[in-house]
């Protein structure tokens, strides 16, 4: 009970409360000045008590319309946050664009500093009057006031019982402030949390940073599997013949360091990326090379490859360029991997506004081995396919296993509409 009266959430709730009484108070000044222009010549607004609750209705129009200005809601989440121990979550931190956000930043503004006034009106008066109280039996001096000629204060009991009643006036402000600081946190998350619309444009976003992710994740794929495999297989080269021929080995050395420090920068850009905390991950990402890079990515791979170009690649925009180049990667590691011997056939055509690619290489006959955790590599071809409105398979035919991809030169604009 006294925790919930006077402990630390107790007290914060009544700073946000004493806050919106001095929010309320240039809105009640101009409700004074119009209650004094509209009343009696002579009638002050705070002569009776009815006319400050008059001044105080006429004033509360005047934030229901501040309110109504679409930053006022982040600000207002932000006090919320800071004072009244509301759970984040349930706050919207936009602006609000839509007329019901607005209303109902409103109708919390509105209720804020009117709450907010009447506590802090009682939180200047009750504790000094509730001091007098308490010391009247010790100084008789004080009982010389307006209170001690009727009523309780003039008996003797009246004056011993003082203390007592002093005491109930702070555990009834106290209480008063606590009911109202609960009131308050209670309808934060109904006033002030996220419409509809703004848990639609929240999932969008959401989706929008989950997509970027998985597309970092399948460039990390593709480029640190492939260079794992071509790694592999050069280093098992280079000790088959490392006492036979060494000339070779050498070059599977220089291989292995070449595709070794291409990865680590394509490493390294990908996690910069995602150590950028609030960076915008919808960017472009890391920049994977294009189908120009394919003599370089085809010499290092390890494997006897004949490549075969019909058309112009020069031709095929660079969004698609980039996707068909990690398309062939995966497909060479898939061919080191699971290949039953060093050959592949790459051919590559343009032509009919459409890039295509036909890759051949000896299998057993069945299908690549899924390891746990593994299989992302078909997967992540087929999604880099569907999203520029193409289409990649794979699979095993009379012991050539044949990956085929057939990618729009139009493409590249379709994942900007499907973004939006």
């Amino acid at each position: 009970m006294i925790r919930a009266l006077f402990g630390a959430r107790a007290r914060r709730r009544w700073v946000h409360l004493v806050i919106g009484g001095a929010l309320l108070m240039p809105y009640f000044l101009v409700g004074t000045v119009i209650v004094a222009s509209v009343g009696r010549p002579g009638v002050s607004p705070f002569g009776s008590f009815p006319l400050p609750l008059v001044t105080l209705a006429v004033a509360l129009p005047f934030p229901a319309v501040t309110a109504l200005v679409p930053i006022a809601r982040p600000l207002l989440v932000f006090g919320v946050r800071t004072l009244c121990g509301v759970d984040p979550a349930a706050l919207a931190d936009r602006p609000s664009r839509s007329w019901d956000a607005r209303l109902r930043a409103t109708a919390w503004y509105t209720l804020h500093v009117t709450a907010g006034g009447i506590l802090s009106g009682m939180s200047l008066a009750l504790p000094p009057f509730a001091v007098l109280l308490m010391a009247l039996p010790v100084f008789p001096g004080l009982r010389h006031t307006p209170y001690d000629a009727f009523g309780p204060l003039a008996t003797g009991w009246g004056v011993a019982l003082a203390p007592f009643a002093g005491i109930v006036l702070l555990l009834g402000l106290a209480a008063c402030s606590a009911a109202a600081g609960a009131l308050l946190a209670r309808l934060a998350p109904v006033l002030l949390g996220p419409t509809p619309a703004d848990r639609l444009a929240a999932a969008e976003r959401r989706a929008t940073e989950l997509a970027v992710r998985n597309r970092l994740a399948r460039e990390l794929h593709d480029s640190v599997g492939h260079a794992l495999s071509a790694v592999t297989l050069q280093a098992g080269a280079a000790r088959r013949v490392l006492d036979d021929d060494r000339a070779f080995a050498r070059e599977a050395l220089t291989a292995i360091e070449e595709t070794a420090r291409h990865t680590v920068g394509e490493l390294d850009a990908v996690l910069g990326l995602l150590r950028q905390d609030g960076a915008d991950l919808a960017g472009p990402g890391p920049t994977a090379p294009g189908l120009h890079a394919l003599d370089d990515l085809l010499i290092h791979t390890g494997l006897e490859v004949a490549y075969c170009v019909r058309g112009d690649p020069g031709a095929v925009p660079e969004l698609v360029s980039r996707e068909a180049y990690r398309i062939v990667q995966e497909g060479l590691s898939n061919a080191v991997r699971h290949g039953t011997g060093r050959t592949v056939t790459l051919h590559v055509a343009v032509a009919d506004g459409e890039l295509e690619m036909v890759m051949e290489n000896p299998a057993s006959g069945a299908a690549p081995v899924v390891r746990p955790g593994g299989g992302r590599g078909l997967r992540g071809m087929a999604e880099r396919a569907a999203l520029l409105g193409g289409h990649a398979t794979a699979g095993s035919e009379g012991g050539v296993w044949r990956l085929r991809a057939r990618l729009p030169l139009g493409g590249a604009r379709r994942p900007a509409r499907a973004a939006r």
